[in-house]
């Protein structure tokens, strides 16, 4: 024994105290992740002795040292008590979170101030050292550890860890080049494919729907090294450009702009951006979410409000941060919306908290043909379908597991939990929870990237979307409305689809209502069924996606052809318009709603909105009669009418009938001059004022 460790020995005896340094380990959070800290610190100091202290020991942690439960100053005086002989070279502690062991973290902290090793929530550690104040402070406020010494570039130009965007893409040839279709260029944040979660969804069917009257050419972010199959949309893109995703390395709160936005400048994506819409003369450009703003286009396409769903989340914490983000995302989103001739949003309740006045209300929307209703199968089964990826649906799965799923687990024993939770599950739930591991639960089935749900679906009973911050609109209760599944949801769940409590959809916004929303349809079939039959009648209405991708194809066609009249054919979606204009033209027949569809239905779009209606019929071979026709009082004598009876008399054949006021000079003239003539008048055909028609032939 050296003269050192001799003089060590003997002074450590005259304290009464081990001269041995040894490791004492606060197993002070969540079971699993306290076994698992212990377990890495012994393998990490294999030749100390270690020693293992909790409050409350159990199966998973058998400490060494359990204490009585008690306040901060009672488990620092057992502390004093037992290790007093024992001198400390090492204390790790966990700080996950977990409220009850809040006493026993500061009571080791005030035990062995300046030995703790810090542990968080995803096993990283850190020693808290005074002189790093900084640093220890926001490692216990939950910063991930990469993170933490990450220092803005114009506080520290020199630092060595700074953002790149690496000037790599590639470029895919698609479907070829057309002479007469328009060309549009579409800048999405990631491929819209697989269909992974519902950003992809939309975009994906949108492309597909665009592309029957255009020529797409794609860009987007990816990872190049992970590029594998573009799937289908080669088929209808005519090129797909793919640039490198920049590595964001800055502090989040660091910036004016949100990191969002900066964790998306490329300068390689500009330069590509820009050079092949100039070399293919593209007129119109699109760009796919607020984060994609300062691109710069033609239209710029909201899946959500962004600074509504900060909105929401400052709400609920009340914090700097929380304010912070918001005042960005506010600040950044209001300036970036009025530099877009259009801007696209996913409901009405979108367009008008952005109250710009350039606002398309096109919504989320859902394949009919192949969502189809399904006979229920009998059990107790709940389906809830949301990405990890957006962080919000993992707040929706802790929600619904941690405080409604015990509820219905005790009162329905036999109940069954399916979660589709997207691509990587794992990886994201460590990014937003910080947790190591997902939750197991006996009737718990979480599933990854599932390619089709609609046998999961067909299998639900009920679907449950527990949001409880969202922003935009779900495709998923979309999908779960087309394929006739009765949906309990929050107000935010649902938000901006229309749907009525109790008749399409079952809304509950605490874990109590959401518990007996749940329970009271899985114990009545028959509300069950109305609610589903309900929802799918909706979803056919106001959510095909044929019908919104003509919406979106006239939306393309106004910034093109300014003042253009477009025809297309009605749809339920138009109902709305075609009524509006009825109203507004007494001098017309007056239907209900209802009946329009039932007949040949062709609408004429102008600027971007409906601008007039024409119903035809064919009531016997070689004839038909145009039942009603209307023009919007600020479209009219701009060719609306015209257009819609020469796309009449074009598309069919032989002799043709109406009935028109007989005060209605302008109308008349209209059809004389197509080729109509008088052959006979109707008195008191018309009512409200009552009034004679004129009845007209036109013989081809």
């Amino acid at each position: 024994m050296s003269f050192r460790k001799s003089i060590k020995s003997i002074l450590f005896r005259i304290l009464n105290k081990d001269p041995e340094a040894i490791v004492v380990t606060f197993l002070s959070g969540e079971p699993s992740r306290a076994a698992a800290m212990a377990a890495e610190v012994r393998r990490l100091i294999p030749d100390r002795r270690h020693l293992t202290v909790a409050v409350e020991a159990g199966a998973l942690n058998p400490a060494d040292i359990v204490l009585e439960p008690g306040s901060t100053w009672h488990l620092y005086g057992q502390l004093r008590r037992r290790l007093h002989r024992y001198r400390v070279g090492l204390a790790p502690v966990l700080f996950d979170g977990t409220r009850n062991s809040r006493s026993l973290r500061l009571a080791a902290m005030l035990f062995a101030p300046p030995r703790i090793l810090a542990y968080n929530v995803r096993l990283e550690r850190h020693h808290l050292r005074l002189r790093n104040w900084i640093a220890s402070l926001l490692f216990l406020r939950g910063v991930p550890l990469d993170r933490i010494f990450l220092r803005p570039y114009w506080l520290v130009p020199w630092k060595r860890d700074r953002s790149s965007a690496p000037p790599l893409s590639r470029e895919f040839e698609g479907r070829p080049l057309s002479k007469t279709r328009p060309r549009i260029a579409i800048l999405t944040p990631y491929l819209p494919w697989p269909l992974s979660h519902g950003g992809a969804v939309r975009m994906f069917n949108l492309l597909r729907e665009a592309a029957r009257e255009y020529d797409i050419f794609l860009f987007a972010f990816h990872d190049l090294q992970r590029l594998e199959d573009l799937g289908p949309l080669c088929e209808f893109c005519c090129k797909v450009t793919v640039v490198q995703q920049p590595r964001y390395r800055e502090p989040r709160w660091s910036s004016l702009r949100p990191p969002e936005v900066n964790e998306f400048d490329s300068h390689e994506m500009r330069r590509k951006w820009e050079k092949i819409c100039r070399d293919f003369a593209i007129p119109l450009r699109q760009v796919e979410y607020t984060a994609l703003a300062s691109y710069g286009g033609e239209i710029l396409v909201e899946h959500d409000v962004t600074f509504d769903l900060y909105t929401q989340i400052h709400e609920k914490e009340r914090s700097l941060r929380s304010w912070w983000d918001l005042w960005r995302w506010k600040r950044f989103e209001s300036a970036a919306v009025k530099e877009f001739r259009r801007v696209v949003v996913m409901s009405a309740k979108d367009a008008g908290l952005l109250a710009t006045g350039n606002t398309v209300v096109i919504p989320n929307g859902v394949d009919l043909e192949r969502f189809q209703p399904q006979p229920e199968i009998p059990g107790r089964n709940l389906l809830f379908v949301g990405s990890f990826r957006h962080f919000p649906n993992v707040l929706a799965f802790r929600f619904f597991t941690e405080q409604i799923l015990p509820s219905l687990t005790a009162r329905f024993p036999d109940l069954q939990f399916t979660v589709v939770a997207g691509p990587d599950p794992l990886l994201y739930w460590k990014e937003h929870t910080g947790c190591l591991t997902l939750p197991e639960l006996p009737n718990l089935r979480l599933l990854g990237f599932v390619a089709d749900v609609r046998p999961l679906y067909a299998e639900a009973n009920v679907v449950v979307v527990p949001t409880t911050v969202s922003a935009g609109t779900n495709l998923k209760v979309l999908e779960a409305m087309a394929m006739g599944r009765a949906i309990v949801s929050t107000s935010s769940g649902c938000a901006g689809l229309g749907l009525e409590h109790g008749k399409s959809v079952w809304i509950a916004d605490t874990a109590e209502a959401f518990v007996d929303g749940v329970a009271q349809l899985l114990e009545d079939e028959e509300l069950r069924g109305i609610i589903a039959n309900n929802g799918r009648r909706k979803a056919v209405a106001e959510y095909d996606w044929r019908a919104l991708g003509r919406r979106q194809n006239d939306l393309y066609d106004e910034l093109l052809n300014p003042g253009r009249v477009r025809l297309r054919a009605g749809t339920p979606s138009d109902l709305e318009s075609i009524v509006r204009i009825q109203k507004q033209s007494p001098e017309s027949s007056q239907w209900a709603a209802d009946r329009f569809l039932a007949y040949d239905c062709t609408v004429a779009v102008r600027n971007g909105e409906v601008a007039g209606f024409l119903v035809s019929r064919q009531t016997a071979p070689g004839e038909r009669e145009i039942l009603n026709l209307a023009v919007a009082p600020e479209h009219r004598r701009k060719g609306v009418a015209r257009a819609l009876m020469e796309r009449e008399l074009g598309e069919h054949s032989g002799d043709f009938f109406l009935e028109v006021r007989e005060s209605n000079l302008s109308a008349q003239n209209l059809y004389r001059s197509l080729g109509f003539c008088e052959v006979g008048r109707r008195p008191g055909y018309y009512d409200h004022p009552r009034e004679a028609a004129v009845v007209m032939r036109l013989q081809k």
